[in-house]
């Protein structure tokens, strides 16, 4: 029986799966929709405004709203710790996590 490399093999699938991710984040803002290009954190790092590529600035909750009603490309909004949140959709991408996002 053949000894299989089980980490060699899921390196390669990592490596495809982010080639893939990159193209997919790479294609067109459907229509109307914006896209976070910056954040703004408080002391604690946590993240309390949002720059989009239009250049408006988001308070939290404002920004939240928009994400809700689908204005915003490549973000979720889900129910954690009591409240909603904002997250960026997980593609595989590392750098454009909204944690990962230049501040403004």
């Amino acid at each position: 029986m053949e000894q299989k490399d089980f980490e060699k093999i899921y390196e390669q699938y990592k490596q495809q799966s982010e080639g893939q991710a990159r193209v997919d984040a790479d294609r067109q803002i459907p229509d109307g929709k914006e896209e976070f290009v910056a954040v703004k954190k408080n002391n604690d790092g946590d993240i309390i405004a949002f720059k989009t590529n239009t250049g408006r600035e988001l308070d939290y909750i404002t920004a939240l709203d928009e994400a809700k009603a689908g204005n915003i490309a490549n973000v979720d909004v889900f129910h954690k710790y009591g409240r909603d949140i904002i997250r960026s959709e997980p593609d595989g991408i590392k750098e454009n996590n909204l944690s990962e996002l230049p501040e403004f």
